[in-house]
Parts: C-alpha cells; structure tokens; sequence
C-alpha cells in the first residue's frame, strides 16, 4: 500500500501470452533475389509462416521493392549526361552558389500513345450490384491514339496567381478518310476519324512547323517575346535534327528566336513530360469512358486542359533535382527520384524556383569532365 493506495499491479504485465517468434532477418540476405518476389516465395524460402513475413512488413523490417529495368549507360552517356545537367547551371550563381536556371525558356516535346480503354480494370462495386461487361474485338488491338505535347514551365504572379499555364497544347496524330463503304452507322463517303498507324520524321517535322511553332506566338509571355525559346526533345530516330533547313525558316517567321535541343540518348527523367507528366494525364484520363476514336482525342486534350498548373511547377523542380542527383551518382541512373515535399513548401510560401547544389559536387563534376 502506498498513499493509502494498494498495489494490485502483478508481475506478469509484458510477461505472459504466447511468446513471438524470433527470426534472423540476416537470412533472408542469403537467399537469391529470384526466390523472393512474392510473399509465398519467402515464406517458402526462410521455413516460417506466412503470418511472420506480413508482420515484419508491417513494422518495417523488411519492405516491398519494385526494380524496373534501366537503360544501360555507357562511360559516353555518362559523360552527356554530366556535360547536359551542368549546362543547366545559372552561369551566375557559379563557382560558389551554384544553382539550375529557372527554366522559364525551355518547351519539353514528346510522343504519347493514348489507349481507348486498358486490358484490365478495377472497380468496386456494392452487394449485388451487376459487374461491368467489357468487350472488344481483341484485347491485344484495342485502340489508341498518339499524341505530341509540348509543355513550358508556368509562371505566377506575387499572390501566386497563374500568369501563364506553360500549356502550349497537345495534339492527335489522327486522319479524315472518307469510308469506302457503307454500313448501319453511315452511308459510304461520310469522313471518318483514323488515328495514324505510324508516324515518320515527315509526319513530327510537319506538327512541329505547322502546329506547335504557331501554338506557341499566341501564348508566350510577351515580356519574355525577345528571349531564345528553346525546345527540348529526346533523340528518337523521327525527331526532328536541330538544324533542319525548314524547321529553322519556320522558327524564324513566327517572330521567335525558337531553336531546338536534343537531350542526351536515354535520358527519360530529364524530359518532364516522360518524369511525370504523363502518367498523371493518363490516370485522369480513365477517369472517363471513351469509346471512339474522336471520344479519346477529345478526352485527352479536355484533361490536358484541366490538368493542374501548381502539379506541372513540381515536375519541373523535380526535374532539377534530378539532375543534381545525377551529378552525384557521377553521370550513373542509380539514383532514387528525389521529392521536397512541394506542397508543404506552398502552404508555408517557401518553394524555390531553383533548386541549388552542392559546389564541391559541382566542382567534381567539372575536374571529371575535364
């Protein structure tokens, strides 16, 4: 008894109850990489239960990890990949801030296949609710669309309203043909919407002139009108060379000083549209139903438009950070995608517009190069 209080507490608190099994993580180090892809593979593999393995999940012991496969780099691409993020460097924040342009000049270019519908999806459904039937002809040939976007970065005025989107447009590789015959739906002659098979240099050289060049007049910030544009593109054997003859003529009529980049061979991550972009518009994407070719282009384009400006900012910090990430790694694709946490950084008003690095990193980077 204490303080007129009696102890009733017993010894046995943290003592008694079926005691847990003790398991040697280490173990699981020694068993190849192969055996252990599922939940049921390690089981198997370290002699325990399935009960064991779900509750180390759970407290973190071990972890669920997904390895796509990478591009291989050869010492060459390491090298452009190095010589590309420094070229990214503000020249005036060097040698002793150094920190990444802001960007504001740079429109990101590329091809995206847009599918009608996906192979398998999943809904839920309430209790006796009736399942969806889906059908087509073949599940192997459903059909898609490709699309060219081209996206800049946004601009924000002081009370962080939008001033320009950065949403130059997105644009369907598709055809009018008249149909040869008729059928329930329309009499023979009526025009019809295909969607391009193939799409050759001609075909990405004639959207790049005709298309995306006078997207961009209209749009672009006017106190910027005087300033180089840069358009920034992937090295697929259909892009267009930097000094195309027609491209040049083009750039120089629409009374930009537009020019074009080729980013460094497999270097997906530096390319915003393929580091985020558009995984995003295609989740929003199913998010409606489209069952025609002119429904899907439709679609697509509508979800472009309402896509988030604020979202399309962090793709592009992202990208930067990128790039910092593989000055570290020295030119490797071993490095993890890094995230600051954007939208805390909004509510608090201290998200950068330029992401700075490290200058002995720099300076590294520089002496390997040279």
């Amino acid at each position: 008894m204490k303080n007129g209080v009696s102890d009733v507490s017993h010894c046995r608190t943290k003592n008694c109850g079926r005691k847990r099994i003790q398991v040697d993580m280490e173990q699981l180090k020694s068993i190849p990489l192969a055996q252990r892809t599922t939940v049921r593979d390690t089981v198997g593999a370290m002699k325990v239960s399935t009960t064991v393995i779900v509750k180390n999940l759970k407290a973190g012991k071990i972890k669920h990890h997904s390895n796509p496969v990478k591009p291989f780099l050869t010492e060459e691409n390491k090298k452009n990949r190095l010589q590309f993020c420094l070229s990214m460097l503000d020249k005036d924040s060097l040698p002793y801030d150094p920190k990444f342009k802001d960007m504001y000049n740079i429109i990101h270019i590329d091809e995206k296949w847009f599918d009608l519908t996906k192979k398998k999806e999943t809904y839920y459904l309430v209790d006796g609710e009736e399942e969806p039937h889906r059908t087509c002809k073949s599940k192997n040939f459903v059909g898609k669309i490709m699309f060219i976007a081209a996206m800049a970065r946004p601009r924000f005025d002081e009370e962080g309203n939008v001033k320009f989107s950065g949403k130059i447009g997105i644009f369907p590789f598709i055809t009018k043909e008249p149909a040869k015959r008729s059928s329930v739906n329309r009499p023979a002659g009526t025009l019809e919407t295909k969607a391009m098979t193939s799409v050759a240099r001609e075909t990405i050289k004639h959207f790049l002139i005709h298309t995306i060049v006078p997207a961009i007049q209209p749009k672009w910030p006017q106190e910027d009108a005087n300033k180089v544009i840069i358009i920034q593109q992937d090295n697929a054997r259909t892009h267009v060379d930097p000094n195309d003859a027609n491209f040049c003529q083009a750039a120089r009529q629409s009374g930009f000083d537009i020019r074009l980049m080729c980013q460094p061979p497999n270097f997906q991550d530096l390319n915003i549209l393929d580091l985020g972009f558009f995984r995003a518009l295609q989740s929003l994407r199913y998010k409606t139903v489209a069952r025609t070719i002119d429904a899907l282009a439709k679609a697509v384009e509508d979800t472009f438009d309402v896509y988030s400006v604020s979202k399309s900012n962090d793709i592009f910090l992202t990208w930067q950070l990128c790039m910092r990430e593989i000055m570290k790694v020295k030119g490797a694709n071993t490095y993890k995608i890094p995230h600051i946490g954007e939208a805390a950084l909004v509510r608090q008003g201290l998200l950068p517009q330029q992401i700075n690095c490290d200058a002995s990193t720099v300076d590294e980077m520089l002496s390997l190069l040279n």
